[in-house]
């Protein structure tokens, strides 16, 4: 019996000690628990207070953003007020920005104010540096500032004029690789939308620009426009005479009720014989565009050569 009661009492006490183990221990994680949540709450409002900008980040933000809104509201100025003034002049402006992959509306407006501060700026360097050249040449004082501000009125036009050559340039260079994937697409039981998606994609990565106008087609046709007129603006946005034969050709084809498919095919070919007879054009006016070099740079040369020897044994006497 006391052997028992000792058990029990031992039981008892081991019952306590785990009882007071696991109160201190809980009481001690929670503590520690609460210790760094509040490190956690410490430091992150530590990293905000530092990522806030002072006084002086905030004044230059400012600042920013009052002049981006100026020059936005000049933008929208200058685009109203050209357009007002002449509409038929800003439509073809707009159309020439277009062909050169510009195609945010307020490009008109950026277009006339460069010009503006282009000519302004040309001149302003002209009457600055004429000053410091030779007093000859202060009877065309006036022309040289005159000519400087024209030089800067003309820069933007000749700039963009240079873009659209290029981009047309590829273009001309892709639009056959173009109808051959259409071909293939139409072979292939395409419909005309899925085959300009599909042929979109494929062209990206060697013509970009002609990707993105067949992109612009496709998104064209979702929005709702018909077929004929997405390749309408799709040809006005290329400007080659060739897109606008493709989009006759498809518009004709569907009001006809023929192939397009072999109305594809067959305008493919051409233009594929097109390239061809362009290639020998350039091919046989090479003689001709390469005897003026010929003349100036490599003839004199050789009459050089042969002579010089003639006429040092001339003028020394040996024969």
């Amino acid at each position: 019996m006391e052997a028992f009661l000792e058990m029990l009492d031992d039981g008892t006490s081991l019952v306590l000690a785990a009882t007071v183990f696991i109160a201190t221990a809980s009481l001690v994680f929670g503590i520690l628990a609460s210790l760094r949540l509040r490190g956690a709450v410490r430091k992150r409002t530590a990293t905000i207070g530092r990522e806030t900008p002072d006084a002086g980040d905030r004044s230059r933000g400012s600042l920013r953003d009052t002049g981006m809104k100026a020059v936005q509201r000049l933008i929208d100025y200058t685009t109203r007020h050209y357009s007002s003034l002449d509409e038929s002049n800003m439509r073809v402006l707009r159309n020439r920005l277009v062909q050169a992959g510009i195609f945010d509306p307020r490009a008109v407006g950026f277009f006339f104010l460069v010009r503006a501060v282009l000519a302004i700026g040309a001149g302003s360097m002209f009457a600055v540096m004429a000053p410091l050249l030779p007093e000859s040449f202060s009877a065309v004082y006036w022309p040289m500032v005159g000519l400087g501000g024209l030089a800067g009125y003309l820069v933007p036009s000749l700039a963009l004029d240079r873009i659209i050559a290029r981009r047309r340039n590829e273009y001309r260079i892709g639009f056959p690789d173009f109808m051959d994937l259409m071909v293939v697409c139409a072979d292939a039981g395409l419909a005309m939308e899925a085959a300009l998606e599909r042929v979109g994609r494929e062209l990206g990565p060697s013509y970009p620009a002609l990707s993105i106008n067949i992109h612009m087609t496709n998104l064209e046709i979702r929005a709702g426009r018909s077929l004929t007129e997405a390749l309408e603006h799709f040809a006005a946005r290329l400007g080659l005479e060739e897109v606008k034969s493709f989009a006759t050709l498809i518009q004709q084809s569907s009001e006809l009720g023929s192939s397009i498919t072999d109305a594809l095919r067959v305008y493919s070919e051409d233009m594929r014989h097109k390239r061809l007879s362009i290639a020998e054009e350039k091919a046989y006016a090479l003689p001709a565009k390469l005897s003026l070099p010929l003349m100036v740079c490599i003839f004199p040369v050789l009459f050089i050569v042969i002579l010089l020897p003639v006429i040092v044994r001339v003028k020394l006497g040996v024969y």
